[in-house]
């Protein structure tokens, strides 16, 4: 009788988990989302799942993408009470093969195998195949990773690339860089591209200028400036797309990213049309002699809903050829 083998993935973050099989088309079945507070453990949601699906008993690959450290065989989930061993949960599922894998190495993975259906392109420059990748994302904080080719397959760099020193390069980003001095010994790039980095551009703006503006969330913010309510809340949006531009063009330095670079997190895709239209590509392209060298590398904004699902996938599959020839 031959063994059924299941490749499972998930990507689980604070909030939610999501959950699927992967098809023979790598494609992803059954997926299901899952509130974590409603569990009481990491093995309670999983298991829960197996036996829906009547998965139990089977021969069963995992891969999990997980927002947090892996590193360790302990895990500790900075924004839920779920701390676990990755070896007793592999045991406790009877699992197979059991891989944890960060967030963000999940959303590098996905990123060579997005079609044209799930990202859209800011500005000129054309990918090269089989080059570096890079990838930052603005969301609850600024994600950064890089995708390289190594062989016939793709290796993730993490880091944390989004605490460099923010680097301001006109007089407004000078003012905002002396406002947060006040809050902070270190001002790192994640202090302007996050959600409470919109906050803190349009608080510092609003300090500078004496126009004692009522304080706004990201999100009041942001829908101001796309209904251009509020002069203030559309300069920083303006603000934190050039600085995006600014922080992007620093990576495509860096890594040669001229596999392309790609926007993830789930600020961004909520005004693509404002974004194509600020001065993000400039500000990206805008490296003095090496003005060229950008110009050639496209940028890309990820608009797939289920990023970590897709790159949990990839990766699992590739660990699978790696380990089974």
């Amino acid at each position: 009788m031959t063994e059924n083998v299941i490749n499972l993935v998930a990507d689980i973050g604070g909030t939610n988990l999501r959950i699927g099989v992967v098809n023979e088309e790598q494609g992803v079945d059954n997926l299901d989302v899952y509130l974590c507070r409603d569990y009481f453990s990491l093995y309670d949601v999983i298991n829960h799942y197996l036996a829906k699906y009547s998965l139990i008993g089977n021969k069963i690959n995992a891969c999990f993408a997980i927002a947090c450290p892996v590193d360790n065989d302990i895990i500790s989930m900075t924004n839920l009470p779920w701390s676990f061993s990755k070896t007793e949960l592999k045991a406790a599922l009877a699992l197979n093969e059991l891989l944890f894998i960060n967030d963000y190495t999940a959303i590098a993975h996905a990123v060579p195998f997005l079609t044209d259906d799930q990202k859209v392109q800011i500005g000129s420059g054309s990918a090269v195949k089989n080059k570096p990748i890079a990838i930052c994302g603005p969301g609850t904080g600024l994600g950064v990773a890089n995708v390289v080719p190594v062989g016939q397959h793709w290796h993730s760099l993490g880091g944390e690339g989004g605490h460099v020193d923010f680097a301001p390069i006109d007089q407004n980003e000078c003012d905002i860089l002396k406002f947060l001095t006040k809050k902070y010994q270190h001002v790192s790039y994640e202090q302007l591209l996050s959600g409470l980095g919109l906050e803190q551009i349009y608080q510092a703006l609003n300090e500078t200028r004496a126009l004692n503006m009522p304080l706004l969330s990201a999100k009041q913010i942001t829908e101001r400036a796309l209904t251009n309510d509020c002069q203030l809340s559309t300069e920083s949006l303006e603000q934190f797309c050039k600085v995006l531009g600014s922080f992007a063009g620093n990576l495509a330095l860096t890594m040669s990213s001229f596999g392309g670079v790609y926007i993830a997190g789930g600020i961004v895709p909520r005004f693509i049309e404002f974004f194509k239209q600020s001065k993000f590509r400039s500000r990206f392209e805008s490296k003095g002699r090496f003005v060229a060298f950008n110009q050639a590398i496209p940028t890309f904004v990820i608009t797939e809903s289920q990023p970590g699902i897709i790159g949990a996938a990839a990766y699992l599959r590739q660990y699978n050829l790696q380990n089974k020839g």
